[in-house]
């Protein structure tokens, strides 16, 4: 089994885990896109004429509004971030890949009528060209940046992909990330999260305030929908 220095080792037993709903974040989550994100944000930063290295120390996790607001105001708007995130998935289509185990489990859920949700801080037009491109199950339920005034770590957007499900206050809700600002964001709607080791250090998941930390979604496995969702988590980090 693998081990990580001082964070012990992805072994612990099995653990089945009943939800009334899951949401999972998308980049990182069930796709890897980060080198398709790097050539983007290069392509990017030299039209505004700032190191590219600034904007990807912190723009994982984050809306592309929000990153451009700080640095050119004017293409902080939606009708450009559309239009340059929809382009992404067909400029570098080859350079995204699923992670592990994400095909498999989308469509066990899909099939098992369960109830979840897709909740990114990528536009509309990023997911769906993604989910195009490498033919993913498609969410019935999608909540995307346009959708909220504040992007993660602001809770709003994982609070309305629980509404989305049309699941109440008292809901037990699993959200599934990779990025800090999406862990801080589900744990301050109240919910619980499995993080997952793809683009961050175990520490920062730690910090951020991970219940579960797996390397994959190989380690996650549907068991049951029959009114809840139960799930299987092996292999986490003990």
């Amino acid at each position: 089994m693998s081990t990580t220095a001082g964070h012990g080792s992805y072994s612990a037993p099995p653990q089945l885990l009943s939800f009334d709903g899951l949401l999972f974040d998308f980049d990182g989550t069930i796709i890897d896109s980060t080198d398709a994100i790097v050539k983007h944000w290069h392509s990017l930063a030299e039209e505004l004429g700032v190191d590219p290295k600034v904007i990807l120390a912190s723009s994982h996790g984050r809306r592309s509004i929000d990153t451009l607001a700080l640095y050119d105001p004017s293409k902080a708007n939606w009708e450009y971030v559309s239009r340059i995130e929809g382009a992404l998935p067909r400029n570098y289509g080859q350079d995204a890949v699923e992670i592990p185990g994400a095909r498999d489990l989308l469509d066990k859920l899909e099939a098992a009528g369960a109830p979840w949700a897709v909740v990114t801080s990528g536009t509309r037009a990023l997911i769906t060209g993604w989910l195009e491109v490498l033919k993913l199950a498609h969410p019935k339920f999608l909540v995307v940046a346009e959708d909220v005034e504040q992007g993660k770590p602001n809770p709003q957007c994982y609070l309305l992909g629980r509404s989305r499900l049309n699941l109440g206050e008292s809901s037990k809700m699993l959200v599934i990330e990779d990025a800090p600002s999406g862990i801080k964001a589900g744990k301050a709607a109240g919910f619980q999260v499995l993080a997952l080791e793809t683009t961050h250090t175990i520490q920062q998941l730690k910090d951020a305030g991970a219940d579960w930390i797996v390397k994959d979604l190989q380690s996650v496995a549907l068991k049951s929908s029959n009114g809840k969702v139960e799930i299987e988590i092996s292999n986490a980090l003990q």
